[in-house]
């Protein structure tokens, strides 16, 4: 059985050839915001919730919940970042603030994005943040040193077998 090599490859395809990658590369593409809408909806990987205005929980005063707060920044970030304190004994349903400390240590601006992560993931959903640094991407001047505002609720509806929750934040560098 012989192969005729005289035979020309129709034009179909070479678009087919050419289509693959580039749907490929597009379906890529539109799968970052599709993930991130994903866990804002779901608490998938720890991502939190985000509340417009102050709702009005049903208090639970017989339930005590312990927030513990930390704080990571990605290489090349230079600015120190921290909590303000490190944990906090709150109430379901009611509100709290908080805030993280960040002091840039060098002669430039320096602009980051805090991205924040609960565990465990079954809380994520239930904590909800009303006001917080890392809905914007942050300024720094030059060895300024900010305070950045958290204001927080965790939903009643949390699992009661849940007793302690983690927020982490993770700082990363943007460029202009």
């Amino acid at each position: 059985m012989a192969v005729d090599m005289n035979k020309k490859i129709s034009k179909g395809f070479w678009v087919k050839l050419v289509s693959a990658p580039i749907l490929m590369f597009a379906f890529a593409y539109a799968m970052v915001p599709i993930y991130d809408v994903f866990c804002e909806i779901t608490g998938f990987n720890g991502t939190t919730s985000r509340i417009q205005s102050e709702q009005q929980y049903v208090v639970d005063e017989d339930r005590k919940v312990g927030v513990g707060f930390f704080a990571m920044t990605m290489g090349g970030f230079p600015v120190q970042f921290g909590p303000k304190v490190e944990s906090m004994e709150i109430v379901p349903g009611e509100f709290y603030t908080t805030s993280y400390i960040a002091k840039n240590n060098t002669d430039e601006v320096v602009i980051g994005q805090a991205i924040p992560s609960v565990a465990p993931t079954d809380a994520a959903l239930h904590f909800k943040k009303l006001e917080c640094f890392c809905f914007n991407k942050q300024v720094f001047e030059p060895h300024e040193e900010v305070e950045m505002s958290l204001r927080f609720v965790v939903d009643p509806a949390l699992d009661r077998r849940i007793k302690d929750i983690s927020l982490s934040y993770n700082f990363f560098k943007l460029e202009g």
